[in-house]
């Protein structure tokens, strides 16, 4: 039996009042329990209703926990998931100002366009293979209202996923041009090359990550749809942001992706 609809409102609310005032908030698990993951995706969706009324647009998901170290870690045996907005979109080689963010930190992944719908919650990893359009370099700035990061499996998932902007590089590209599994991925900051990875840091492949979240949103009866975006997981470690920073990615067979983070 879950919290009562109180409970969860006033865990929504702190994480609410923290991302729109900019001030960090004490851990949400306090009240919902740490591993609680049913009671944190309702405080999930309570946040992204707010967002909805507000006029922000979804247009997919950013998956979460795709290395099995961190799931270790936060004692878990599989991602979460967060939503991503037309609002929270930048530009290729844009720009965001380090005030706007939460306690950054960034990484790159792959990100999936969907050219079909998945609606089966029993669909094959070739259907889920046959519904992709195409795949490009991402760079995910994930963030955290809550102070320091100081987070369990619970706090992750009541905070959308820590999920903040994201970037997507501009040329979509055939899937089966990219090697989902030994595609290697460089990050540079500031022009250091400052984490590398390979694409089976994601779940032994990205398209492991995406058949796990079609799977997870048809049974939520919400099933992806063509035309969304899927950020499927970083492909090494996170890196920390600070104001003045210039990121730049590149993945093996996508090409290069870039971000600016401006001091205001």
């Amino acid at each position: 039996m879950g919290l009562s609809q109180e409970a969860v409102l006033e865990a929504a609310n702190q994480l609410w009042k923290a991302e729109q005032e900019g001030h960090m908030c004490a851990p949400v698990r306090a009240s919902l329990g740490p591993d609680n993951l049913a009671d944190a995706y309702r405080v999930q969706r309570i946040n992204h209703e707010r967002r909805l009324e507000l006029g922000f647009e979804p247009i997919g998901a950013k998956i979460g926990l795709t290395s099995l170290a961190v799931q270790k870690q936060l004692g878990v045996d599989q991602p979460d998931f967060g939503r991503i907005y037309r609002q929270t979109q930048l530009g290729s080689n844009g720009e965001i100002g380090f005030s706007a963010l939460h306690q950054p930190k960034i990484e790159a992944e792959m990100a999936f366009k969907l050219g079909k719908d998945l609606p089966s919650a029993s669909c094959s990893l070739d259907e889920v293979m046959a519904a992709i359009d195409g795949v490009c370099a991402s760079l995910e700035l994930v963030g955290s209202r809550v102070e320091n990061w100081d987070i369990r499996i619970a706090d992750t998932v009541a905070d959308n996923a820590s999920a903040s902007h994201f970037v997507l590089s501009d040329t979509l590209v055939a899937l089966d041009r990219v090697d989902m599994k030994a595609a290697q991925m460089k990050l540079w900051k500031n022009g250091e090359l400052v984490s590398q990875g390979r694409a089976d840091a994601c779940l032994g492949s990205p398209l492991n990550a995406l058949h796990w979240l079609a799977l997870t949103f048809a049974e939520l009866g919400e099933p992806l749809k063509a035309g969304d975006w899927v950020l499927s997981g970083a492909l090494g470690p996170m890196v920390s942001v600070a104001a003045g920073d210039r990121f730049t990615a590149e993945i093996e067979g996508l090409g290069s992706v870039g971000l600016n983070i401006s001091i205001s």
